[in-house]
C-alpha cells in the first residue's frame, strides 16, 4: 500500500510561488499571457489534474495543491486588492464625470445582455426563474483580467471600466433579486434589500467622512518614520477594514476596496501606496486563477465539448454583439467598438457566485450550475484569445489609417522626435520642430486627428500608448527625443518611468499640469517638465511689462532667468522627495510664493 502523504500548507505555497517564479516567466518569454499560464497551472495541479494520484504517487502531493479551499481566501483577497487598485486610480471629480457611462453605458450592456441570454435560455426549456439568474450571471464580464489589460484611461479602458464599474456595484442586488425570485422566497428578500441599501448608504458616507479626516493623518504618521513595513500595513489594514466593513451591512467586499482606494487616492500618498501594494496584488490574483484553473475538469470538458463549446461562443457572441452594438450607437468608433466588445464577451469571475446563488436559491438545478461554471471557467482562460483577437479587428477597420502608420513606425532607424499626443500642444510642438527642419512622428489615439493629420501629410500614428505593444513599435532606441504633451498625468509619469527604464539617455521632455506635477515627473525620470500653470504666468508678467514700457530685452532676459528659478526649484525639490513617501501637496505648498 503506498504511503499516505501529509498535507501541509507548505506544499500549497511551493506550488503557487513556483507557478509565479519559474512558469509565468516562461509564458512571458513565448509571449503567451501570464493569465492562461496560472489556469494551466490550476488544471494541472488540482485535485481533478495530478492531484488525483497523490493517493497512488505521495510524490506529487509536493507538486500538487491538496485543500483548494485553503487557498480560496487568498483568491478573494486578491480580487479586492485589484478593485482597490482601480478606485486609487480614480477621483470623485473623475467617478461624477462618468456618471453618464457607469449608469448609461454599464446599465444598458448589462440588462441587455441579460435579456438576451436570459430569453434564448427561456425558449429552450429553463423556467423564467432560472433563465432570469443565468442571464444575469452570464452578462458579467471579467473585471479581474479585463482592466488590467487595458487599464481605465484612453479609448477602451474608459467604456470598459465603466462597464465594469456597474457591474461590480450591481453585484448585490442581483444577488438580492435572485433570492426573491427563490420558490422558497416572501416578501422578505425584498426587504432585506432595502435594508441593505440603506446601511450601504450609510456606510459609505461615513466612510467618506472618516476617510478624508482620518487617513492623510494616518499615512502621514507613517510616512514620517520612513517605515516601508508600517506603510504596507496600515495600506492593507484600510483595505481589509473597509471590506470587512461593507460585508457586515451586506454589501459586496468589492464595494468597500474600491471606496477605500478612492479616499486614497485623494490624500498626497497614493503613488506609494500603489507602488508598495502591487506585489501582493499581483501574487493574490495568481491565486484566484489558478483556483479558476481548478475547476475544470479535463475528462468532463472531453464528454461534453460540443455543448460546451457552442455554450460558450453563443455567450461571447451576444455579449460582444450587444456592447459593440452600444458603444456604435454612443458614438465610439468602428475599432473602439469591435475590441471592446470582444475584451467584455467572456462570462466573469464574479458569474461564478451569481451561479452559486441561483443553485442555493433552487432557481437552477446543480447539474446546471455546474455545467455554466465550466463554460464561466473557459471563458475566463480565453478572455486573452478575445483581447488579441479584439485588436487585430480593430486594425482592420481603421485600415485605411494603419496601413500608413506601420510604414511611419517602422522607418525610425534615423533618429526622430516621437510625440505622444497630437492634440492643440502636440501640434504646437510638430510645427516648430518641422519650422527648425526636425524630423518626428506623432501618436494619437483620436482618430480624427490622425486622420485629419494624415491628409496633410502629417507623420501621425493612430494607436493606444498605455500599451506595451505600441511603445515597442516607436522603436524609442533610435528616437531624438520623446515629449509627452497628453493632457493624463496619471499616464504621463508611468510612460516616463518605463521608458526611462528602457533607455536611460533618451531626451525625455512632459507637458505637467502644475509645480507639483513637475516634480513628480522628474522624480520618475523626466529630462525637463513644463508645468502650463508656471508658463501662463510668466507669460502674463511678460505681456504686462511691455505694456508697461519696459524694453522688450529686458523683460525677456528675466522671463528666462525667472524660468530658469522656477525649473531648478522644482528639480530640487522632486530631488529632495526621491525617499517615499513624501505627498505631492506639501511640495506645492512649498513652491506657492508667501
Amino acid at each position: 500500500m503506498a504511503a499516505q502523504f501529509q498535507t501541509t500548507p507548505l506544499s500549497d505555497a511551493l506550488v503557487i510561488l513556483g507557478a509565479a517564479g519559474i512558469v509565468i516567466p516562461a509564458f512571458a518569454r513565448v509571449r503567451v499571457s501570464p493569465v492562461i499560464g496560472f489556469i494551466l497551472v490550476g488544471i494541472l495541479a488540482g485535485p481533478k489534474g495530478l492531484g488525483s494520484l497523490v493517493a497512488d504517487q505521495p510524490w506529487l502531493g509536493y507538486l500538487t495543491i491538496s485543500n483548494p479551499h485553503a487557498i480560496e481566501p487568498f483568491a478573494e483577497f486578491g480580487l479586492i486588492l485589484l478593485l482597490f487598485s482601480i478606485g486609487l486610480e480614480l477621483s470623485f471629480r473623475r467617478l461624477w464625470g462618468m456618471r453618464r457611462l457607469v449608469f448609461g453605458l454599464g446599465a444598458g450592456e448589462l440588462i441587455l445582455s441579460a435579456l438576451l441570454i436570459g430569453g434564448a435560455l427561456y425558449l429552450f426549456g429553463h423556467s423564467s426563474g432560472g433563465a432570469a439568474a443565468l442571464g444575469l450571471a452570464l452578462a458579467l464580464s471579467s473585471t479581474a483580467l479585463v482592466l488590467p489589460m487595458v487599464g481605465t484611461t484612453g479609448p477602451i479602458g474608459r467604456p470598459a471600466f465603466a462597464m465594469l464599474l456597474f457591474e461590480d456595484l450591481a453585484i448585490v442586488p442581483i444577488i438580492f433579486f435572485l433570492g426573491a425570485l427563490a420558490p422558497q422566497a416572501s416578501d422578505a428578500g425584498w426587504a432585506g434589500l432595502v435594508r441593505t441599501i440603506v446601511l450601504g448608504a450609510l456606510l459609505i458616507g461615513a466612510m467618506l467622512v472618516l476617510g478624508r479626516v482620518l487617513l492623510p493623518r494616518l499615512f502621514g504618521q507613517a510616512a514620517r518614520t520612513k517605515s516601508p513595513e508600517l506603510f504596507l500595513s496600515i495600506s492593507l489594514l484600510v483595505v481589509i477594514a473597509s471590506s470587512l466593513a461593507s460585508t457586515a451591512v451586506g454589501l459586496s467586499p468589492i464595494v468597500g476596496a474600491i471606496v477605500a482606494g478612492i479616499l486614497i487616492a485623494e490624500t498626497d500618498y497614493s503613488s506609494e501606496v500603489e507602488v508598495i501594494t502591487a506585489p501582493f496584488r499581483g501574487l493574490a490574483l495568481g491565486v484566484f486563477l489558478i483556483t479558476v484553473g481548478m475547476s475544470l475538469d479535463v475528462r468532463a470538458i472531453a464528454a461534453a465539448w460540443e455543448k460546451l463549446l457552442l455554450a460558450l461562443v453563443a455567450v461571447v457572441l451576444v455579449k460582444a454583439a450587444v456592447t459593440g452594438a452600444l458603444l456604435r450607437f454612443s458614438g465610439s468608433r468602428k475599432s473602439v467598438a469591435a475590441e471592446t466588445g470582444l475584451l467584455m464577451a467572456s462570462p466573469s469571475e464574479t458569474t461564478l457566485i451569481v451561479l452559486a446563488t441561483a443553485s442555493a436559491a433552487g432557481l437552477i438545478a446543480a447539474d446546471t450550475a455546474a455545467f455554466w461554471t465550466i463554460v464561466t471557467a473557459l471563458g475566463l482562460t480565453i478572455t486573452p484569445l478575445l483581447a488579441r483577437i479584439g485588436r487585430d479587428a480593430a486594425r482592420r477597420v481603421d485600415v485605411h489609417v494603419d496601413p500608413e502608420s506601420e510604414a511611419v513606425t517602422s522607418d525610425l532607424k534615423e533618429p526622430r522626435v516621437v510625440i505622444i499626443g497630437y492634440g492643440r500642444v502636440g501640434r504646437l510642438v510638430a510645427d516648430m520642430l518641422t519650422r527648425h527642419g526636425r524630423t518626428f512622428v506623432a501618436v494619437d489615439s483620436n482618430i480624427d486627428n490622425v486622420a485629419k493629420a494624415r491628409r496633410r501629410g502629417v507623420p501621425v500614428v493612430f494607436g493606444d500608448v498605455a500599451r506595451p505593444e505600441m511603445m515597442d513599435r516607436l522603436n524609442l532606441g533610435h528616437a531624438a527625443a520623446l515629449i509627452l504633451t497628453m493632457d493624463d498625468p496619471v499616464l504621463t509619469v508611468r510612460l516616463t518611468k518605463k521608458v526611462r527604464a528602457w533607455c536611460p539617455g533618451l531626451t525625455i521632455v512632459a507637458r505637467a499640469r502644475d509645480a507639483g506635477h513637475a516634480a513628480e515627473l522628474y522624480r520618475a525620470g523626466a529630462t525637463d517638465a513644463v508645468p502650463e500653470t508656471l508658463e501662463a504666468s510668466l507669460q502674463l508678467s511678460e505681456a504686462v511689462l511691455v505694456e508697461l514700457g519696459i524694453a522688450m530685452g529686458p523683460v525677456i532676459a528675466s522671463i528666462h532667468e525667472k524660468r530658469a528659478e522656477l525649473r531648478q526649484d522644482i528639480m530640487n525639490r522632486g530631488e529632495l522627495q526621491q525617499e517615499p513617501p513624501l505627498g505631492r501637496r506639501r511640495l506645492r505648498d512649498a513652491l506657492k510664493p508667501n
